[in-house]
């Protein structure tokens, strides 16, 4: 199975159409991805617990790359971290990479069956070809 990915944000609306449009690149193609977003009650927010559930489910055992939106998404989870075996968090990356750029970079480099670290690399390169286009 391959690497496992988490999108992880305070709008649940956001997050299904992240995955939405990376889904829409693998044609034919499986790729687990996990969603947590927005809080227990339904609106915009993070859980930590949410995310230690979605990480666990994702992970097949060749490891997990969590992709957040903003500042607190990246507090909680690195707490949902926390919350997770130490088995399960050294398979563990939390992402610096732009949301939805990311997503679909690793999305499609999971897909066709990289490793945890080409993956997380990927998905850092996302935001490559929209900054070399703006730029020159």
């Amino acid at each position: 199975m391959p690497v496992g990915l988490v999108v992880v944000s305070h709008s649940r609306a956001l997050a299904d159409a992240a995955v939405e449009l990376a889904r829409g690149m693998l044609p034919g193609r499986e790729q687990s991805i996990e969603v947590a977003a927005g809080d227990v009650d339904g609106g915009l927010g993070t859980d930590a617990t949410a995310i230690a559930d979605a990480v666990t489910a994702a992970d097949s055992g060749d490891g997990v790359v969590v992709l957040m939106d903003l500042g607190s998404a990246v507090l909680s989870a690195e707490t949902a971290l926390e919350l997770l075996d130490d088995d399960v968090r050294e398979r563990v990356v939390l992402s610096p990479a732009p949301l939805v750029e990311g997503l679909v970079g690793a999305a499609v480099t999971a897909a066709a069956g990289a490793d945890r670290d080409r993956v997380a690399a990927e998905a850092l390169r996302g935001l490559a070809p929209k900054q070399a286009h703006l730029s020159g």
